[in-house]
């Protein structure tokens, strides 16, 4: 069981965002009980949501000071709603902390950080939030970190957390992270909520750095569809409720746990993207530069005809090797070579003597499928996870609204 870092409590309420009149909780709140460093990482998306900008600014508003939670909706994404919808967030924000406040807690709303999630254009009714707010705050403390993660669940067939414990020169320092998102995932960030809490002292600038690092390394490189949504936001707070001052020459063990944190949750949206039945590891070697690998990476992760092949398990080599000749790079196409779950399908400009149909007949009846692309003699090399497409997914996203 994941444990959640000192000095955090966390709770959850069910406000019916969604109308379903569901038996279970969508609205839930991570808080610090001291001001924590925060660091977030946000969609690129020129339409970002309401709580999107407002939590940038309470970031870059909050400095030295920190902040104290991270408040997330499920249901409602408060995307595309004007300066309505960023009244009605910053209004959700002066509900709780006054809850809050009443319960004896000294927090403001410019301490809380929100994010939202669910269809976008639709305004948030805030005669349910005044209704659940109550219920959120009398329930903080009594929620587990499953329960936070099931909170801010929308189309996710399952609740996703990671953790990690660090022992350092002056204790043991612990992360925990939740996330949710299955659609709508694509590199520089997707449909996705995610937070990761720390109990260490961190200093702002050296945790904002690490945190964007570890963002590229895992979330950023992912695909389920390509779409890059509204409300894709990637909190990380650390508190210092342990009493362990990171040390300098211990950050890399912090960076190194932070990854790892991130890392899992990324494998898990891949893992449950909408309709989703694989999860392609993809590794491309051999390029003149990082970045000629990670336009290879991404073209074949993203190619909907290597994206069906898998899901039929077909070794569809073709598919493979043209999605790769139209990423844009310049390699010599008789030094590429292709293999899949350690068979090798293309070499030397044409495919192998292997009867790779009869050899991976069993191997891509897994979920997941390692796929090494190698371009040349370079030192360039990327990574990428990426998921299949089936008939589910378009059975999710064809009547998602209703």
């Amino acid at each position: 069981m994941i444990q959640i870092p000192q000095g955090f409590r966390l709770a959850a309420a069910n406000a019916d965002f969604r109308n379903k009149h569901l038996d279970r909780n969508d609205l839930s709140l991570a808080f610090s009980d001291a001001p924590a460093t925060a660091a977030g990482v946000f969609t690129t998306n020129l339409f970002r949501a309401a709580p999107v900008l407002v939590s940038q600014e309470h970031i870059a508003a909050s400095g030295e000071k920190g902040v104290r939670g991270v408040l997330f909706n499920s249901g409602q994404a408060n995307a595309c709603t004007g300066e309505k919808g960023r009244e009605n967030c910053l209004l959700s924000l002066d509900m709780v902390s006054q809850a809050l406040r009443n319960a004896g807690e000294e927090v403001s709303s410019e301490e809380l950080l929100p994010a939202s999630t669910g269809v976008i254009g639709a305004q948030m009714d805030m005669d349910k939030w005044a209704a659940a707010v109550p219920a959120l705050a009398a329930s903080l403390g009594s929620v587990s970190l499953e329960g936070l993660a099931r909170a801010m669940m929308t189309t996710d067939a399952f609740p996703k957390t990671a953790g990690r414990e660090l022992a350092l020169k002056g204790g043991m320092v612990r992360l925990a992270g939740v996330a949710k998102g299955a659609g709508m995932i694509c590199p520089n960030m997707a449909t996705m909520l995610s937070l990761v809490m720390c109990d260490a002292s961190v200093e702002p600038s050296v945790w904002h750095d690490m945190f964007r690092r570890a963002a590229d390394a895992t979330f950023n490189r992912v695909s389920v569809d390509g779409d890059t949504s509204t409300n894709d936001s990637l909190y990380g707070l650390a508190n210092g409720a342990s009493g362990v001052v990171v040390e300098k020459d211990e950050l890399p063990l912090l960076e190194e746990a932070l990854t790892a944190v991130l890392g899992e949750l990324a494998y898990m949206l891949v893992k449950d993207g909408e309709g989703a039945t694989k999860v392609m590891h993809i590794h491309v070697t051999g390029a003149a530069c990082d970045e000629d690998a990670e336009k290879v990476a991404r073209t074949v992760g993203h190619s909907q005809l290597v994206k069906t092949a898998m899901f039929g398990r077909d070794p569809n080599w073709g598919r493979i090797v043209a999605a790769a000749g139209r990423a844009g790079v310049n390699f010599d196409p008789m030094a590429l070579r292709v293999t899949l779950c350690g068979v090798e399908l293309f070499r030397n400009g044409r495919p192998t003597d292997l009867d790779f149909d009869a050899l991976l007949e069993e191997p891509l009846k897994n979920m997941d499928l390692p796929l090494d692309i190698v371009l040349g003699e370079g030192e360039g090399e990327a990574r990428l996870l990426a998921s299949d497409l089936s008939h589910g997914y378009v059975s999710l996203n064809s009547d998602y609204r209703s």
